[in-house]
C-alpha cells in the first residue's frame, strides 16, 4: 500500500476528482435555463465529495475526519439522485448516468472502506 502524505494521495480523493470532471462535462449539455437550478446543484454535489475528503483529512481528529467522510458519502447519494432527475427530464441519456453512477458507486465503496478502517482505530 502506498504511503499517504496528503489527501491528494488518497485514491478515493483522486477518483472523486475524476467524478467532478465527468459531472461538469455531463452537465454542460443541460438546457441553459437550468443553469441556476439542477446544473448548479449537481455540480455542487460532485464538488462536495473531494472537498469534504480534503477538509476532513486536514482536521486534527479521527472523529472529525470520519464525519467529513460521511458528509462526502451523503453528497454522493445526493449526486446520484440528481443524475436520476436529469435522466428523467431527458437532459442526459441512460448510458451517461450509468457511467457517472458507476464511478459514484466506486467512490462510495472506497469511502465506506476508509470510514470502517478509521472507526476501527477509534476502538
Amino acid at each position: 500500500m502506498a504511503e499517504v502524505n496528503s489527501y491528494r494521495d488518497l485514491h478515493v480523493w483522486q477518483k472523486s476528482m475524476t467524478l467532478v470532471t465527468d459531472i461538469y462535462r455531463l452537465s454542460a449539455s443541460f438546457p441553459k435555463e437550468k443553469k441556476f437550478g439542477l446544473t448548479n446543484q449537481i455540480r455542487r454535489s460532485a464538488v462536495s465529495v473531494p472537498s469534504n475528503i480534503a477538509e476532513g483529512y486536514g482536521r486534527n481528529s479521527t472523529s472529525d475526519y470520519i464525519r467529513f467522510l460521511q458528509i462526502a458519502s451523503g453528497s454522493l447519494y445526493e449526486l446520484q439522485t440528481q443524475l436520476q432527475i436529469a435522466e428523467n427530464l431527458e437532459f442526459v441519456r441512460h448510458q451517461q448516468t450509468q457511467t457517472a453512477n458507476a464511478l459514484a458507486t466506486e467512490c462510495e465503496k472506497m469511502l465506506s472502506s476508509l470510514i470502517t478502517k478509521l472507526k476501527s482505530k477509534l476502538k
